[in-house]
């Protein structure tokens, strides 16, 4: 037995509805952020991962005291050109800028819910 052409009609609205509602939050989620902030340590790694969603996901090693037990900071990074200039202060002292985005629903944004955003050099004093 066929579907009547209202249940299909509405089962259609109904998809497009919730359709535009979840491109609605992703897209707010992506461009407001919860923090956003500055973290300085040495740069350890960082790798384009995914199976199909290819992202960026890097290592801060950040050092608070001589001989104490450093802290990680797992960050992503969404854009190729502040991932090459990442990748080039490998092993350095640096400042990582980043915005934090909570409520993401997969990790094809990224694994964390830190997104880099830019990176300055420390100049040794």
């Amino acid at each position: 037995m066929p579907l009547p052409k209202s249940f299909l009609a509405a089962f259609v609205a109904l998809v497009a509805i919730v359709s535009i509602i979840m491109a609605g939050y992703i897209w707010l989620a992506l461009s407001w952020s919860y923090s956003e902030g500055e973290r300085a340590g040495f740069m350890q790694k960082l790798s384009s991962k995914g199976w199909i969603c290819k992202t960026w996901e890097g290592e801060l090693s950040l050092v608070a005291l001589p001989g104490a037990a450093p802290e990680k900071f797992l960050f992503s990074v969404r854009d190729d050109a502040v991932a090459a200039r990442i990748n080039q202060q490998a092993g350095q002292r640096v400042v990582l800028i980043y915005e934090e985005h909570r409520g993401l629903p997969t990790s094809c944004f990224g694994d964390t819910a830190y997104f880099v955003t830019d990176i300055k050099l420390v100049q040794p004093q």
